[in-house]
């Protein structure tokens, strides 16, 4: 079985990146929408400039103009894109050229879900058009994430099987150090992706809790 992928989300400072490095995670992301931890493209870029190649660097965007998502893409260096909003699967496939684009991922909101008529056409939709590297399944807060809050994990867990069937799911939305490796254990997910839940206050990582996250869920898988 492949290690979990970790991503530690919520950047703001080169400092709180290098923890998440020397803690273990695998990328690092950089929130360009409205929220506590909202970074410019020139403060992600004068981090993302001081970080290994090896390590992801991941821009969440909410229901931005695709110019504006390339061009921070490319001020800021950028190797994935995390769509937050209510793009649509066409708008992901023209973002980028084929070649040589970024890694693109897809959040979907567990409240949207639950409140969907259909929820077989959604699935439908994501295998037949296999446009993102990985589906991040959240909370779905009005906030966007970043709120501590889980989704209703016993209910969200057959839809999250059925999801796995079209490719690598990352679990989000009100992970911690004390309950990531019971999200593990229940889902089996390619990746986890937190913010709040390894933060001193929003914006601003904790030491302990960042390196007790990463090593439950490495434990965990």
């Amino acid at each position: 079985m492949n290690p979990i992928w970790i991503k530690i989300c919520g950047t703001t400072s080169l400092e709180d990146a290098q923890l998440a490095l020397e803690a273990g995670a695998d990328a690092i992301g950089f929130v360009f929408a409205e929220s506590p931890r909202r970074v410019t493209p020139e403060q992600a870029a004068e981090i993302v400039a001081q970080l290994p190649a090896k390590v992801e660097k991941i821009g969440v965007f909410v229901n931005e103009r695709a110019a504006h998502i390339r061009a921070v893409v490319k001020q800021a260096g950028l190797t994935g894109v995390q769509l937050h909003g209510e793009e649509p699967v066409e708008f992901a496939a023209q973002l980028f050229p084929e070649e040589g684009r970024p890694r693109l991922y897809r959040a979907l909101s567990m409240r949207t879900v639950f409140s969907a008529a259909n929820v077989t056409t959604l699935l439908r939709e994501h295998r037949t058009k296999p446009v993102f590297d990985a589906l991040l399944v959240d909370s779905g807060s009005p906030t966007r994430g970043g709120t501590g809050l889980t989704f209703d994990w016993d209910r969200a867990q057959p839809f999250i099987t059925g999801l796995k069937k079209s490719g690598k799911v990352i679990v989000a939305g009100g992970l911690t150090p004390e309950n990531v490796a019971r999200a593990i254990a229940m889902f089996h997910p390619w990746g986890v992706d937190v913010a709040s839940g390894v933060e001193r206050e929003p914006g601003k990582k904790d030491p302990d809790r960042l390196r007790a996250f990463v090593q439950a869920a490495r434990q965990a898988r």
